[in-house]
């Protein structure tokens, strides 16, 4: 799936928490339908079997509660997404990244075999049931994934994140079996497009301590054998062993990393014109950068829509020289199927945010994930189309205002502002009562409320949208006159 990450450190976030937030953006030629469900411990399976590989795997006894957004059409497996467990540990899955021929050819990728039926490894469809329920921590789920990876291999090259209220870790997939982990350091950044991103790893560390690199037993024995060390002196770069430098990488990968550092980072290096330190096709854009100021959940969610607004790149640009127009991928995209952040409190609960469809054009919500349920207008999403769930409402909203983005601009931008302040709004309430309870089961009461009076707010919001864009949209018809029949 193309997709794009961004993780924060905990000092380089607003309020200490750790971030990390993804987009999970269907294929080229398919909308993905999404939906949010909490998956109780029974409803876990002894022995999972992947659709796609046919690998079948038997799970640990006594699985967490977690949640999870998975697909809500049945038929191609679960493709949970993202989630949170019930000790509190987020995670998502997965990145698709990129490789290289040589990588590839040293430990090629663990394909279903339909002819002899031999089963294939695991993947983004299989990675958040297989992991989240089991783990503790985020250090152990790089541990555990890694184990996977190793014993069962995989068919793709993912990158996946975990995070507690204290690490960030991000695990990048290397041919069939390899694979190497970075601890995201508290005081910065990470900027993920669809391509292998770690810039640097120390093995004295990954074999050793282990405090901030890991890998698959066997790496740098693999890297040796194989010659994949690029380096003229003598300093490892994995990107440039393990990663790809393809001319498509310059439209589609490294222009979302260049705008998202370019954001956050505008006085640190330049990155524009002719002396520019990068450009949207530099190869060595840094895996993560310290920002300038400290980063929202506002500021994460205005990247993960980004159109490339305030370039030349922007599809939406309506003034000057228009003929760069769209020339780059953008991050934000119409086949968005949803967006999830886990939101690692210090001192407070962990929250999950979400948004569906496209980004430029919807609005993200908090939801407390230490419940049994979630809200129907969340959770009933269908392959039928209906303005009874905020999948399907904000995709229709998002189609309609991209036609009369003129007219509608405005509105997205009131509907924006309007949900998210009231979000924090019912979060900072919702927290005081939270505070002063002691009963675990009064507070997944309180969670429960909380979380159905976001969903009830934003519906009426999305509605009340929906029905705003529409008129604009309908006011534009080719056959629309001025003067009134009477």
């Amino acid at each position: 799936m193309s997709c794009t990450t961004i993780l924060v450190g905990k000092k380089a976030s607003f309020d200490g928490s750790t971030i990390i937030a993804r987009n999970d953006d269907s294929g080229a030629g398919q909308f993905t339908e999404k939906k949010l469900v909490v998956v109780e411990p029974d409803q876990q399976p002894k022995t999972y079997k992947s659709v796609i590989s046919h690998v079948e795997i038997e799970l640990p006894d006594q699985p967490m509660r977690y949640t999870a957004a998975p697909n809500a059409v049945e038929g191609e497996g679960v493709w949970a997404a993202f989630g949170i467990n019930e000790a509190g540990v987020g995670m998502t899955a997965t990145e698709t990244i990129t490789s290289n021929a040589r990588v590839l050819g040293a430990d090629p990728l663990v394909v279903y075999d339909e002819k002899t039926q031999t089963p294939g490894g695991i993947g983004e469809e299989d990675l958040v049931t297989l992991v989240l329920p089991y783990i503790h921590t985020a250090r152990e789920g790089v541990l555990r994934l890694g184990k996977l990876l190793e014993e069962y291999g995989t068919y793709e090259m993912n990158g996946i994140a975990f995070s507690d209220k204290d690490e960030i870790w991000w695990l990048e997939t290397i041919g069939g079996h390899h694979w190497m982990a970075r601890r995201v350091p508290d005081t910065v950044y990470v900027a993920m497009p669809n391509q292998l991103g770690i810039d640097s790893f120390d093995w004295k560390d990954a074999y050793g301590a282990q405090k901030e690199c890991m890998c698959s037993s066997d790496l740098k024995e693999f890297v040796e054998q194989n010659h994949l060390d690029l380096s003229m002196n003598d300093v490892f770069d994995p990107r440039c062993a393990f990663g790809s430098h393809d001319d498509a990488d310059h439209v589609y990968n490294t222009p979302r990393a260049w705008y998202i550092e370019k954001t956050l980072n505008p006085h640190t290096k330049k990155w524009e014109g002719k002396q520019a330190d990068y450009t949207p096709e530099s190869d060595d854009i840094p895996w993560c950068m310290v920002p300038e100021k400290k980063i929202t959940i506002e500021d994460v969610k205005y990247l993960l829509s980004s159109t490339f607004q305030g370039t030349d790149y922007d599809p939406y640009k309506s003034y000057g020289d228009r003929s760069k127009a769209g020339m780059y991928r953008s991050i934000g995209v119409n086949r968005t199927s949803v967006l999830g952040l886990i939101h690692q409190r210090p001192d407070r609960e962990v929250l999950e945010w979400i948004a569906f469809a496209a980004n430029n054009m919807n609005v993200m919500i908090p939801f407390y994930p230490h419940v049994d349920s979630v809200p129907e207008y969340l959770s009933n999403t269908t392959d039928k189309v209906s303005t009874d769930n905020f999948y399907w409402t904000s995709r229709l909203i998002a189609a309609m205002a991209d036609a009369s983005f003129k007219q509608s601009r405005n509105l997205i931008e009131r509907y924006q502002n309007k949900v998210a302040a009231k979000a924090h709004e019912i979060i900072h309430q919702t927290d005081a009562l939270l505070a002063k309870e002691e009963t675990e089961q009064r507070k997944k009461e309180i969670r429960t409320q909380a979380n159905q009076a976001i969903a009830n707010m934003v519906k009426e919001a999305a509605d009340e949208t929906l029905g705003k864009v529409l008129f604009e949209l309908s006011s534009i018809m080719k056959n629309a006159y001025a003067r009134s029949d009477a």
